[in-house]
């Protein structure tokens, strides 16, 4: 494990522990974050600790290209309850990501830092939110960072029912229409396996997020 500085650089993924941690320390500065997401690393750590930088063994992705959704969620879309709109509550919704109790869980890992640095980042165009509404109120939504060619999903919410899931849908979509490569999804979790998602070793990942080979992405 290293410990940064205030020097901009991180070590080699390949030298992260079994568990992914490669790094702590930092600063969430914008060319941190940068350097990171590009490099295939991201911070996820509680409020209380240092920063905690990680590059799993495992990652979590979709490929838009080859991506189902189930007949269930293509019919709650087409029952025409919900609407969902793509950067025009971006503040909304990562303070509801932090806010909105998930299961299983007591706390968050987006602190008021990590507000801050998102949402100057969002301010450049490459941390984009979806938005899912009800009518006029906003029940769901996702935000995650945009690469050009991997989009890096952080944090979901539903007030509603399902609502995230349509969120996550239409960003799919955008995905596969703009022939973007893979769907971060960083580490596995149940919710996103039954949304599709499957595990890639991370030099599987790295291949792809430096454009190397696209061709024999899939989930078997």
């Amino acid at each position: 494990m290293h410990f940064l500085t205030k020097t901009l650089y991180f070590p080699p993924v390949t030298e992260a522990s079994v568990e992914g941690l490669l790094a702590v320390g930092g600063d969430l500065s914008l060319p941190r974050l940068q350097l990171a997401y590009r490099s295939g690393i991201f911070p996820w750590f509680d409020a209380d600790e240092p920063i905690l930088w990680w590059a799993p063994p495992q990652r979590m992705v979709v490929h838009p290209a080859t991506y189902k959704p189930s007949k269930s969620l293509r019919n709650l879309r087409n029952r025409g309850l919900f609407t969902v709109t793509r950067n025009t509550q971006f503040n909304a919704v990562i303070t509801h990501c932090q806010r909105v109790p998930r299961r299983g869980q007591t706390g968050t890992w987006i602190s008021r830092d990590i507000i801050r640095a998102y949402t100057a980042w969002h301010a450049l165009g490459e941390v984009v939110s979806y938005e899912v509404w009800q009518g006029d109120r906003l029940v769901g939504g996702l935000y995650g960072v945009d690469l050009g060619h991997v989009f890096c999903g952080e944090s979901m919410f539903s007030l509603v029912p399902n609502a995230s899931k349509l969120a996550f849908l239409q960003l799919v979509e955008d995905l596969k229409a703009q022939n973007y490569a893979l769907l971060d999804c960083q580490v596995h979790n149940d919710h996103l396996e039954k949304l599709g998602a499957f595990e890639i070793s991370r030099a599987a990942f790295m291949q792809i997020l430096h454009k190397e080979d696209w061709s024999e992405l899939g989930s078997d």
